[in-house]
């Protein structure tokens, strides 16, 4: 197939890399005038750069990718309108998804239709079921529907359920390699319950690349419900269209039923304050377009309870602390998840993580960002997250150095609409109060918890360099009280001042060398042995009041019994048994 494989070409002159007789010499006089400055330079002992080849047009590589999970599945005759079909969802709900566009695979079917026309092959299977669906389609993109070549049941042997999608399309892997893992490793930190096995197949063996990405628990966010329209969220052509699949509800069903934070008699409020023309038993069909602009008017000016955050479901501290251990292996980690707050009628939760230290961490501040516990990888400049973290935090307040350490800053909004800013949706923009006040205030109460362990690290870190400094000068000390005992000692008696008994008593221990240098020295050495004991004995009884020094296990009677339950928390891990 022309494009997917070397094609020898019959008219050379139809290419845009052919090269005539005269630009042929003018390349090969260029490449001669710096061979022979190369040569100049490695003969006066320079260092030689030999500047890269770029890849021309001509140079397209097309890749087949394939992907496969053990999830839930597909229903066999759902398979071609799900895949094949942009926008044929039924939703007139609202809730919190993953993804940016919703639109998921269809995306890739769009893509490889435009770059190489070929069909994608899903293969899916649902739990219980003894047969494996398997469809070949493309999409006609004019008319919006899909283009079945094949759809068939084949045996399940194996009882595997979840899908498979395998798609040909143009990439880029030398330019984007570093993305696509980037973008995994990321999503390994905010999903640890899942694990992910990427490989890649190059045309040799050697650059054959494998990375597998652990599952650190089976603890996973609860799966978030649909909810009802807030008022304040809605826009006239969302009206419209709830008002079509409802033609047969009157006006006050409408309000109490399609929408939160409206009761019965907030409605009746409502539509009195709408005008003579609304009455609350009157039909939704027979509104005007004249009526329904005023609705959505007052939907706009009326106060409306906030909605709860009921139906959102954030990853949670203990999901994205494993994460962030499990991937980067930080000296150190701090997580806050924010109250639910509420843009424009979405409620909306801010997660924070900010870690210090770690492996494959450059200095600096290193920025992850999360839109419903999706990577957004470009665009960051712009991102709220972005401009909090690098404009609005004063990390030498909380004894970071944001230049020096090797610091991570993870941040994830969830929320039944992320306000994404440009055509790509790949950043968040800072325009939000909300959101940006929601930003800050989770990296700051990070901030905080890391700073009290940095202030009990470098209490540790002072007390054993005085300890240090104090055994380092024991020998002068005890050099210098010794030489003054002695002198002392070695007075005559009608010179001798007149002392305290006890110190009467250690200038004969002096005289008659029972107390010595060496004496002096090691008594020194046990009395700062003897304090610095007892000061790491307090630091650790301070520290273990809000720091755990040990993991612990209470074991029950009965706890080889395999049927119980978990209760996990930030701190601990309790089985309840049944």
């Amino acid at each position: 197939m022309i494009g997917l494989v070397d094609h020898e070409r019959v008219d050379a002159e139809l290419y845009d890399d052919y090269e005539n007789e005269k630009a042929r010499e003018k390349r090969l006089a260029k490449e001669a005038r710096e061979q022979e400055r190369q040569a100049k330079a490695i003969a006066a002992g320079k260092k030689v750069t030999v500047p890269k080849a770029g890849k021309g047009r001509g140079d397209t590589v097309f890749y087949k990718v394939s992907c496969k999970d053990n999830g839930k599945g597909m229903p066999h005759d759902d398979i071609p309108n799900m895949l094949g079909r942009v926008l044929s969802g039924t939703k007139y709900g609202l809730k919190q998804t993953r993804g940016k566009f919703g639109l998921g695979a269809k995306m890739a079917l769009i893509w490889s239709k435009m770059s190489t026309g070929l069909p994608i092959e899903i293969s899916s299977a649902m739990k219980g079921q003894k047969f494996i669906s398997f469809c070949r389609l493309d999409i006609d993109i004019h008319k919006n529907i899909p283009n079945v070549h094949v759809l068939e049941k084949k045996p399940n042997t194996t009882g595997w359920h979840g899908a498979e999608i395998h798609v040909t399309i143009e990439g880029n892997w030398t330019t984007y390699r570093s993305k696509v893992i980037s973008y995994m490793r990321q999503m390994a930190v905010i999903t640890p319950y899942a694990q992910f096995l990427f490989r890649y197949r190059a045309g040799t063996p050697e650059k054959n690349v494998s990375v597998q990405f652990v599952r650190r628990t089976d603890v996973m966010p609860p799966a978030p419900p649909e909810t009802k329209y807030h008022p304040s969220a809605v826009d006239l052509l969302l009206i419209k269209r709830l008002i079509a699949e409802k033609s047969k509800q009157t006006l006050i069903q409408y309000l109490q039923q399609d929408f939160v934070s409206i009761n019965k008699s907030y409605a009746e409020r409502l539509i009195g304050e709408m005008g003579p023309d609304f009455t609350p038993k009157m039909l939704v069909k027979d509104l005007t377009d004249q009526q329904l602009v005023r609705i959505h008017q007052l939907f706009r000016q009326a106060k409306f309870d906030d909605p709860d955050g009921d139906c959102l479901s954030p990853a949670g501290e203990y999901n994205l602390r494993l994460g962030i251990t499990k991937e980067l292996h930080p000296d150190m980690v701090a997580t806050c998840q924010g109250n639910v707050q509420v843009f424009e009628g979405h409620p909306f939760i801010v997660e924070a993580a900010v870690s210090l230290g770690g492996k494959s961490v450059k200095p600096g501040l290193n920025i992850f960002r999360f839109a419903n516990r999706i990577p957004l990888l470009f665009e960051q400049g712009g991102d709220v997250i972005t401009r909090t973290a690098t404009k609005r935090i004063s990390w030498s307040a909380y004894k970071i150095s944001h230049l020096q350490d090797k610091v991570g800053v993870f941040v994830s909004i969830v929320s039944t609409k992320i306000p994404f800013k440009g055509t790509g949706k790949e950043y968040i923009g800072d325009d939000i109060t909300e959101i940006a006040s929601g930003v800050k205030s989770a990296i700051q109460q990070c901030c905080i918890q890391l700073k009290a362990k940095l202030v009990r690290q470098k209490a540790a870190r002072d007390k054993l360099e005085r300890k240090k400094n104090l055994s380092r000068y024991i020998p002068d000390v005890s050099r210098a009280i010794y030489g003054v005992l002695a002198s002392i000692a070695n007075e005559r008696e009608a010179k001798r001042q007149k002392y305290e008994p006890d110190s009467r008593e250690i200038l004969h221990k002096v005289a008659d060398k029972e107390v010595t240098e060496v004496t002096l020295s090691r008594k020194l050495t046990q009395y700062v042995d003897q304090v610095d004991a007892e000061l790491a004995l307090d630091y650790a009884t301070q520290s273990g009041l809000v720091k755990a020094r040990e993991p612990i296990s209470l074991a029950g009677v009965d706890w080889n019994q395999a049927n119980y339950l978990e209760l996990h928390s930030p701190v601990c891990v309790m089985k309840l048994l049944s």
